[in-house]
C-alpha cells in the first residue's frame, strides 16, 4: 500500500474524478482531507470511504480565494504534514467565443486555474519546509490541444501546464514534485455541468464522455502515476492520440478539428 498513512489532500472530490480518487486513496489506507463546496456531498463521500474515520471534510470554494489558506493550515493543522495536493476543482464549458459572456471566462479561468494556484501557494511552503511532498494537477487533453466550444477551458487548462511546468523547475530540487495528468474521456458530469455562453449548465452529457473510462479507473491509473513520481501521465483512449497528431503534425490536427463533431 504505497499510500498507507500518507495525508493526502483533493479539491472538487464531491463527485467524477475527485470522488473516485478519494475512494482509491482511501482504499490504500491514506489519511484524506476532501474538499468541494457541497458538504452534503463530501459527507456521502467520507462515509462511503474504506476508513471514514481517516477522512477529514474540508469544504472549500477554490475560487474564494481568502479562504483557502485558512482551509489548508486547517487541514495541516490536522495531520501535522501534507504529502500530496491533488489539484482536481474544475468546471468546463460548451459555448462559442461570439456566445460566451466574458464574465464566463472569468469564472472558468478562476476555478480552473486561479484556484489550483492558490491551493498550491496555501501548501507550497510547508512542502518546502518539510522537504518533501507532491503537487498533482489533473489538467486534459484540452491542455495540449484546442478545440471549439472549448477557449475558457483550454486556455485554463493551458495556463496549467505553463505554471507548473514553470514551479516544476523550481522546486524539483528541494523535494517537491510535480506530476500534471491530463485525462481524456472520463464518464463523469463534466458536460452536464458545464458553463454555456450565458453561464448557465449545459444539462447535457456528451456520448464521448458517456463512453470514456468509469472513474474508478481512471483513478486505478492516476494513483500508479502518482506512486511512480511520473512529471506527466495521459490517461484515456483514443482521443489520447490528438495529442500525439499536434505535436508531430500540428497542421492535420487543425484541418481535423475544424471537419469533426466536438461536442
Amino acid at each position: 500500500m504505497k499510500f498507507k498513512e500518507k495525508v493526502v489532500w483533493i479539491t472538487g472530490a464531491s463527485s467524477g474524478i475527485g470522488e473516485a480518487l478519494a475512494y482509491a486513496f482511501s482504499q490504500e489506507g491514506a489519511f484524506v482531507a476532501i474538499s468541494a463546496r457541497n458538504q452534503e456531498a463530501l459527507e456521502k463521500v467520507r462515509n462511503a470511504c474504506a476508513y471514514p474515520d481517516k477522512v477529514m471534510i474540508a469544504p472549500l470554494d477554490v475560487a474564494n480565494f481568502d479562504l483557502v489558506p485558512e482551509v489548508a493550515a486547517k487541514i495541516i493543522d490536522r495531520f501535522g504534514y501534507l504529502n500530496i495536493l491533488v489539484n482536481n476543482a474544475g468546471i468546463s464549458q460548451r459555448s462559442l467565443v461570439r456566445d460566451t459572456a466574458f464574465s464566463v471566462d472569468q469564472q472558468v479561468m478562476n476555478v480552473n486555474f486561479m484556484g489550483t494556484v492558490a491551493v498550491t501557494k496555501a501548501v507550497l511552503p510547508t512542502m518546502l519546509h518539510q522537504h518533501f511532498g507532491q503537487i498533482v494537477v489533473i489538467s486534459s487533453v484540452m491542455g495540449k490541444i484546442g478545440t471549439p466550444l472549448r477557449s475558457a477551458y483550454a486556455a485554463s487548462k493551458h495556463a496549467l501546464h505553463g505554471f507548473f511546468e514553470c514551479l516544476r523547475a523550481e522546486v524539483k530540487e528541494e523535494g517537491v514534485g510535480i506530476c500534471i495528468i491530463c485525462p481524456g474521456y472520463v464518464n463523469t458530469n463534466v458536460t452536464i455541468n458545464a458553463l454555456t455562453g450565458d453561464g448557465s449548465p449545459n444539462k447535457v452529457k456528451a456520448e464521448s464522455t458517456a463512453n470514456g473510462l468509469s472513474p474508478n479507473e481512471f483513478a486505478h491509473k492516476a494513483l500508479k502515476a502518482i506512486a511512480a513520481e511520473k512529471e506527466e501521465a495521459l490517461i484515456g483512449g483514443k482521443e489520447l492520440l490528438t495529442i500525439y497528431i499536434q505535436r508531430f503534425f500540428p497542421r492535420l490536427l487543425r484541418w481535423i478539428i475544424r471537419r469533426v463533431n466536438v461536442t
